[in-house]
């Protein structure tokens, strides 16, 4: 016995390195979501007027994603984000407004199942899931610490929504005065800095930069003296998001992390007017590529080469599969996931491993699109949405489009395809067969 603990005792070491270890060989997970930033602003996509340098040089550090798909609109790209699932399959089709239900409680998030894998997890910003209850908040929904708010749309220095405060640490609500991006900013840098090394981390930064109301310190307007108004003011909130994300690179590369971290940065949807989504069509909360492909790039220093531009199409819900799969996490879970493991087509080239990608209006599945290849078609069903209404003027019945020929979706090439149209409908009824209704109280706690 005498021996045995001898033995024991002198294993501990050993533990602790191999903990240590861990913490070092798994990846940090960096996720930095800009809100409603279209997809010409940056330079990395073209961009000219808005200055972006730390977003630019870390998109240039690693794989730009051309073709990068998410929601129409905030509460379903976020969805999408943290279960892998599609909005037929969450009943995440629409903005969550406050006294709304929630992500429904029986979907495991990407922070659950990080968590699981070993991981310290942290969301710093916008929730817009749901906060009706306790069980609805990002702490009752795998993340260890929370800061930031849970609802979109709030006033960036006091911090409140038509008059109410929205501003919490852990579910508690706290009075702070700042310009928000700053804060949450502040807060990340304050994580990385504070986390030891001890676990390997998720770090969730979902801004509310730079999404209305068209607010930023007038510091930040100077730069931008040949634009005036809202465009001004949206130039200025973008240049603050640029200089928070080089905060946290800064504490990252500080506490030694960088090279063991992995960013992933994206727009949750197109931008709103007067923002830029040029060269694609149209804006947010529609299914036209300008509301529905976001920016976005990958950026891991000698995992992910440099100087690369992927035109492979991919979704959100795929970076659920993917992270869990680089962090050594479990995929195995009640629900079936929707999204594919993109990591060869980011570190190795290979191609997409979608057959086909689903978009969904945040009015459900009476507009729908699907893309297969270079062919994306849009499915208006005039039953589901009054005749008449604007959704309804602002399509065709049926629209395709040849992506590569025409990302603009410029030219209906319906009537000329017509065997195009009929393959790709028959797919899209098999993708919204069984898609669930939009969430309500009682199906949002089964």
């Amino acid at each position: 016995m005498k021996q045995l603990l001898i033995t024991l005792f002198s294993l501990i070491p050993i533990f602790g390195l191999l903990a240590q270890s861990n913490s070092k060989t798994k990846p940090n997970i960096v996720f930095l979501l800009v809100d409603d930033m279209g997809y010409g602003e940056c330079g990395f996509n073209g961009g000219k007027t808005i200055k972006t340098p730390v977003i630019d040089q870390l998109a240039a550090g690693g794989a730009i994603l051309e073709n990068n798909y998410v929601q129409p609109v905030c509460s379903p790209t976020r969805s999408c984000l943290l279960t892998g699932r599609y909005p037929t399959h969450t009943g995440v089709y629409g903005i969550i407004a406050p006294g709304a239900v929630g992500l429904p409680l029986n979907e495991r998030t990407l922070a659950t199942a990080l968590k699981e894998a070993g991981y310290t997890t942290a969301i710093l910003g916008k929730w817009h899931l749901g906060e009706t209850e306790k069980q609805y908040q990002p702490n009752a929904r795998g993340f260890d610490y929370q800061y930031g708010h849970f609802f979109g749309n709030i006033d960036y220095f006091n911090h409140t929504r038509n008059e109410v405060p929205d501003w919490y640490r852990n579910g508690v609500p706290i009075k702070e005065e700042g310009y928000s991006t700053q804060l949450i900013a502040k807060e990340a840098c304050k994580f990385i800095e504070t986390n030891g090394h001890q676990k390997p981390f998720f770090l969730y930064v979902p801004f509310n930069g730079i999404h209305a109301p068209f607010q930023v310190p007038d510091a930040y307007l100077k730069a931008y003296p040949n634009l005036s108004g809202n465009r001004q003011k949206l130039a200025g909130m973008l240049a603050a998001v640029d200089e928070a994300i080089g905060q946290i690179l800064q504490s990252l590369e500080k506490s030694g992390m960088r090279d063991n971290t992995i960013i992933v940065f994206s727009s949750d949807n197109g931008a709103s007017q007067p923002g830029d989504n040029t060269p694609l069509r149209d804006y947010k909360a529609t299914v036209y590529e300008g509301g529905i492909r976001g920016a976005a790039f990958v950026n891991w220093p000698g995992k992910v080469a440099a100087q690369q531009r992927i035109k492979e199409p991919m979704h959100t819900v795929d970076w659920y599969p993917t992270l869990i799969g680089l962090a050594g996490g479990s995929l195995k879970q009640t629900l079936p996931i929707d999204g594919l493991n993109v990591w060869p087509m980011i570190a190795q080239q290979k191609a997409s491993p979608h057959e086909a990608i689903l978009s969904v209006s945040n009015r459900g599945t009476s507009l729908a699109a699907i893309r297969m290849g270079d062919w994306k078609l849009i499915v208006l069903d005039m039953t589901g949405i009054a005749v008449g209404s604007k959704i309804s003027s602002r399509y065709e019945p049926v629209a395709l489009f040849n992506l590569a020929d025409d990302p603009s979706e410029k030219k209906n090439l319906a009537t000329a395809q017509p065997e195009k149209v009929a393959m790709l409908q028959t797919k899209l009824k098999q993708l919204l067969a069984g898609a669930v209704p939009s969430i309500t109280k009682e199906n949002a706690v089964e």
